[in-house]
């Protein structure tokens, strides 16, 4: 076990590497670069100012040596400073982070809650009305954008009530988080519960049709423990293989949804300094994504071995 996790970290840090490779040169490669910004937005052409300031902010430097300051900071943990605010980045993206993290969680929340016991109930009813309906309802999540369902949503509420609580300032306490993170968390989860719901009831249909699943029930084992003890733990492992995906998603993946509901997070952010070429809060924001992707596809192999106990990572 101890050699099958030193394998699993140097694996980790060799991904994250190419990752940190990809992102810096792909952030070169796109024309223009903050400082063409900033003088085509002010209508001058300077060359000898644009010189000046690409110095100031080291992007005069060949690329390999930038990556090597970047990377060096990164392990000292100086993330450098933003180009936009001149303020550190690490001071930029902190605050944000628990806003997308609260977001996330409740969404995926929201998806495992739903999808999980709806996919089980679609299973054990296969080809009933409850069956049909509820795989409707799956493809109708699966098919409506997250943005699409969270305006709509927005619409009716305003339409019905007047008004919607929207994110203004920092929220105070818990109540008043959840109103206004319960909204846009219903609009991602839906559709992640639909998956969720769809790959549960195949993978129960399949486990259902084992032999030891008919020699449980032969043995006189109740429908409740048949379901639950012996078929849905079994059937988990894609489920789960699915849940850690769309964790990971949804970390990086609410740029419209924290758009459309002006919620100021870290995907919307990472977009934001897109647009303007802030190459140090972009580099950063990515590597954090990239990290927490890697973590949580960590954590899902390592709960395999929880759910089945036939699966042993030997040394």
């Amino acid at each position: 076990m101890a050699a099958y996790l030193v394998r699993r970290f140097l694996l980790m840090l060799l991904t994250l590497f190419g990752i940190s490779v990809i992102i810096f040169g792909l952030l070169r490669v796109v024309p223009g670069d903050i400082v063409d910004i900033l003088f085509d937005s002010a209508g001058m052409v300077d060359p000898a100012g644009k010189l000046q300031i690409q110095k100031e902010l080291g992007l005069d430097k060949p690329i390999p040596v930038q990556y090597a300051q970047w990377i060096g900071g990164l392990a000292r943990g100086d993330l450098g400073y933003s180009y936009i605010s001149e303020k550190p980045t690490l001071g930029e993206i902190l605050p944000r982070i628990p806003v997308t993290a609260e977001l996330a969680g409740l969404a995926l929340l929201f998806s495992v809650a739903l999808g999980v016991p709806l996919g089980v109930i679609s299973a054990v009813r296969q080809n009933t009305l409850t069956d049909y309906m509820l795989r409707i309802a799956s493809l109708t999540g699966l098919s409506m954008p997250a943005f699409w369902l969270g305006l709509l949503i927005l619409m009716a509420i305003v339409s019905w009530f007047g008004d919607m609580p929207m994110y203004t300032d920092m929220p105070s306490g818990f109540w008043q988080q959840l109103g206004l993170y319960a909204i846009p968390a219903a609009a991602v989860g839906f559709r992640s519960s639909s998956l969720v719901m769809r790959l549960t009831r195949s993978s129960m249909l399949e486990v259902m049709r084992q032999d030891y699943i008919r020699t449980a029930r032969a043995k006189g084992a109740s429908v409740q423990s048949v379901n639950y003890n012996h078929a849905l733990r079994n059937a988990m492992l894609p489920v789960v293989t699915v849940i850690g995906i769309e964790a990971a998603f949804l970390i990086g993946g609410l740029i419209v949804t924290e758009t459309v509901f002006n919620i100021p997070g870290v995907a919307r952010f990472l977009v934001e300094s897109i647009r303007v070429r802030d190459y140090p809060i972009v580099q950063n924001l990515v590597m954090l994504i990239a990290v927490v992707v890697v973590v949580i596809n960590f954590i899902v192999d390592m709960l395999y071995a929880v759910l089945d106990p036939r699966i042993k990572y030997s040394d």
